[in-house]
């Protein structure tokens, strides 16, 4: 077993809950060792540092100070824009020493500290390539996903930009390509694998998303993919979860499904599609699993629709003041 840090990110505990599910189930079988960060935090995602980059980069680098203090040199995050935060922070506070100073003065009243470059930060679709290696994970298929034509998703955020030249290629990446090929997919030419699904836009600029993400939805139906494949929690509820928006909008009437690496690398590995998160989909994913003999019980299904009701991950000292001030005010009205 190979022991990495692991920041799992505030969407697979909400929407991406099947990343996380099928992360946790293939894990085991192919050696990761798995040591979540006491206490992490939300990285911000992409909105915070447009508005402020110390406060943004200090919620970032706080998780890096909490994994640096737990004796290993290797964090993994699923999360494609969690990823590309960690190691943006990491980067600047290095390229920009008067950034690092103003970041480590902000960590310092929680006692904390971060040297950037003593963490190495890589995405779990890179661990999986470069430490496991499709040669074992081709060994421990039991369950080729033969005839299953899949669209593979690779998304902006991971190859670009490459701070340490982990990818194939920023424009035309080939390793989720590798990996589905590896578990017995067929992979078709799916030109948008790397084009950008619109992010926040969805919130901020509909119009714009939607015809973002009918062009990754036209492009799979047009290389005639059974199930579109993404290594990205973003990218996975844009695509899913505002498919029926940008049918409305364009009058169209898409019906194209979008699951995690994960979850097909988990059925590959044999186990059943309730353990994997699947069923939680806005888009059915039946009809696609069908081809390859799998069904999904109505009672993963019903499951998979129930939301968490929760808000963001904040560090222990904030929710203690969150719920502090809850308990004056309730006390205050009465």
């Amino acid at each position: 077993m190979s022991d990495y840090i692991f920041y799992p990110g505030c969407a697979m505990e909400s929407n991406a809950k099947a990343y996380y599910d099928s992360l946790m189930e293939i894990a085991q079988p192919l050696g990761i060792n798995l040591q979540e960060i006491d206490d992490w935090n939300c990285c911000g995602a992409t909105e915070y540092v447009g508005i402020n980059l110390i406060p943004a980069y200090s919620l970032i680098a706080r998780n890096l100070a909490l994994a640096a203090k737990m004796g290993h040199k290797t964090i993994i995050s699923p999360c494609s824009a969690c990823y590309l935060n960690l190691a943006k922070a990491d980067y600047y506070m290095a390229e920009r020493p008067s950034l690092g100073e103003k970041v480590n003065e902000a960590l310092a009243a929680g006692d904390l500290q971060y040297t950037p470059g003593s963490l190495d930060i890589r995405h779990l679709l890179d661990v999986l390539i470069n430490d496991i290696g499709l040669d074992k994970l081709k060994e421990k298929v039991v369950r080729p996903l033969k005839g299953l034509k899949v669209a593979p998703y690779m998304g902006c955020m991971v190859p670009r930009p490459d701070y340490h030249n982990r990818w194939s290629d920023a424009e035309h990446p080939t390793e989720l390509f590798d990996v589905l090929k590896a578990i017995g997919a067929e992979v078709v030419d799916f030109p948008g694998a790397a084009t950008c699904c619109g992010g926040h836009m969805t919130q901020i600029g509909p119009e714009t998303a939607y015809e973002l993400i009918r062009r990754l939805i036209s492009s799979a139906e047009k290389s005639k993919a059974d199930i579109m494949v993404t290594v990205c929690p973003m990218c996975q509820l844009n695509v899913d979860a505002y498919q029926g928006e940008t049918n409305s909008h364009f009058g169209t009437n898409y019906n194209m499904p979008i699951v995690f690496f994960s979850q097909l690398v988990g059925l590959a590995l044999g186990f059943p599609p309730e353990k994997l998160g699947f069923g939680s989909e806005v888009t059915s994913t039946e009809k696609a699993l069908a081809q390859i003999g799998v069904d999904i019980p109505e009672s993963a299904i019903a499951e998979g629709k129930k939301r968490q009701q929760e808000g963001l991950p904040m560090p222990l000292c904030m929710r203690k003041t969150t719920t502090s001030e809850s308990k004056h005010a309730e006390e205050a009205k009465a």
